[in-house]
C-alpha cells in the first residue's frame, strides 16, 4: 500500500439511529462533536436521522403503489379515443 494517502483520524465511531436508539459500531473518519461511553470506554458520537434500523424499506412498512390502478385509469381516462376515425392526412 502506499504510505501518506490514509487518513490519520480513522478510529472506532458509534453511530446512533435518532428514531430508534440502535447503535452500529464502525470505522470512520467522520467528524464528531459528542462522546459516548459503553462499558467503560469512551467513543466519538455520530448521531444519524435515517438507518437501516429504522428506515421503511427495511423495517417491513414501505407501501407499495397499486400499478394495476394506474392502468385502469388510464384506460378509462381514453377509451373515447378508441372508436375515433382520425382524418387521414
Amino acid at each position: 500500500m502506499k504510505k501518506g494517502i490514509h487518513p490519520k483520524n480513522y478510529r472506532i465511531v458509534v453511530f446512533q439511529d435518532i428514531a430508534s436508539q440502535n447503535k452500529i459500531f464502525c470505522k470512520s473518519t467522520v467528524e464528531t462533536k459528542n462522546v459516548i461511553t459503553i462499558k467503560n470506554k469512551v467513543y466519538p458520537l455520530y448521531k444519524m436521522e435515517v438507518s437501516s434500523f429504522s428506515h421503511p424499506t427495511y423495517i417491513g412498512k414501505l407501501k407499495y403503489i397499486n400499478k394495476a390502478g394506474r392502468i385502469e385509469k388510464f384506460n378509462a381516462k381514453y377509451s373515447s379515443y378508441q372508436n375515433r376515425e382520425y382524418a387521414k392526412v
